[in-house]
């Protein structure tokens, strides 16, 4: 009986690195941008249990303001994926 053929798996080459270190260094924009949306949506939620009553345009959006400071905290959060 004929021998059949071996198969040569291929070499592993691993792909290039990047040359590009601008590629790999994010914006100057990234953190202060993070810190900012971070901070603001803090302090939105702490005003709101703090001093809602004494705030009058706080005190008309009742429980939407834990929902405004999340979504400060959470498109803070959306930059820090982008920092390098």
């Amino acid at each position: 009986m004929p021998k059949s053929r071996s198969r040569k798996k291929a070499d592993y080459i691993p792909p290039p690195e990047r040359t590009n270190k601008a590629s790999a260094v994010s914006g100057r924009w990234v953190v202060p941008t993070m810190i900012t949306l971070l901070l603001i949506g803090l302090t939105w939620v702490v005003l709101y249990y703090v001093a809602a009553s004494s705030i009058g345009f706080v005190s008309q959006l009742g429980a939407w303001n834990v929902a405004i400071g999340f979504g400060f905290m959470f498109a803070g959060l959306m930059v820090a994926t982008r920092w390098k």
